[in-house]
């Protein structure tokens, strides 16, 4: 069996940081509310130039940086994103030109937000050990583009942000192994539903902002995400044959610190090795992912030895997760 693992990660964040407070003055949001009920208490936004691929590209280009990987020995590039750079085509087509590489196969995974970035990394771990070469996955969010400022019960959930993994032949960080799933049936409970074929934008929906309309049934979507973020976790202690104090650091969705302690409690791993990085980015969706593998690595929070559990929840509804050993 081919042992393959992550060759460097990047991430990149935007300069501009919008705090709880900033969203008060702005739609009327409680800025002790919004710490509160979700433990986010500040996000960054991106700049008004600022595009989808000036946040993937940027992360793209720390992740080869770090790995030393010349952009050339890419043999495929994944993007996990829900907020493209244009409807059609992907933004893994302007991704490409941008960053100079081969006439490689380059697509985008949409519409799974936060576990958009372990389904790409579970691709391109299998097309590693299938056919061998370099992929580079990048997880982008740009949601501040997207969203309705004026709706104080969604708008100060989420941060822009991106990160990247370059996936290879590697015992570095190896990938022991993925997870990932899906049921439908619950697609109504969360997403953006103005845009495509069934409901398409219209000069009425406009003006009622309804093309930025969030759907969102809390509860629903929370309690079907601890349920299926603890599972997942299990799944994959099982397989690997691993407990839960084996795991030195959990890296879960980062979408509320209510869900975070539940799946950790679940998981039966202690917060103090849980990465949290959601008070000072918001939910970036997937990007959350490898933006907090970066940050525990140059922090030294992952030690050689050290065995890495990720669980992801997102619209869908689709869930997975992935073990990784440093």
């Amino acid at each position: 069996m081919v042992r393959v693992g992550i060759l460097g990660i990047g991430s990149y964040l935007p300069a501009q940081v919008m705090t709880n407070s900033d969203w008060e003055a702005y739609c009327g949001a409680s800025a002790e509310r919004i710490t509160e009920r979700t433990g986010i208490k500040k996000r960054r936004i991106a700049a008004q130039n600022e595009t989808t691929v000036d946040l993937a590209a940027k992360a793209a280009e720390d992740a080869l940086a770090k790995s030393g990987v010349a952009r050339g020995d890419l043999t495929e590039l994944i993007v996990a994103t829900d907020t493209p750079e244009a409807f059609a085509p992907d933004t893994a087509a302007y991704l490409q030109a941008r960053l100079q590489l081969g006439e490689i196969p380059a697509y985008d995974l949409a519409g799974s937000g936060c576990a958009g970035f372990i389904l790409g990394l579970s691709l391109a771990a299998s097309r590693v050990r299938d056919s061998g070469g370099k992929a580079l996955v990048i997880a982008v969010e740009l949601i501040s583009r997207i969203m309705d400022w004026h709706e104080p019960r969604i708008a100060p959930l989420f941060g822009d942000g991106a990160g990247a993994a370059i996936v290879g032949e590697s015992e570095h960080l190896e990938i022991l192994a993925t997870y990932n799933a899906t049921d439908g049936s619950g697609a109504d409970a969360l997403g953006l539903e103005v845009g495509g074929t069934r409901a398409p934008v219209t000069p009425e929906r406009v003006a009622r902002a309804e093309h930025k309309r969030v759907v969102l049934q809390g509860e629903r979507v929370y309690r079907n995400a601890i349920k299926r973020m603890v599972e997942t976790g299990q799944s994959l202690l099982a397989r690997t044959g691993l407990r839960a104090e084996d795991i030195g650091l959990l890296i879960p969705g980062q979408a509320n610190i209510h869900l975070i302690e539940a799946v950790a409690k679940g998981l039966g791993i202690p917060l103090e090795r849980v990465v949290i990085n959601l008070d000072r980015y918001g939910d970036t969706g997937s990007a959350a992912f490898p933006i907090a593998l970066d940050e525990a690595l140059r922090c030294g929070r992952i030690k050689p030895g050290d065995h890495v559990l990720m669980v992801a929840f997102g619209m869908g509804f689709h869930w997975g997760g992935a073990v990784i050993r440093y």
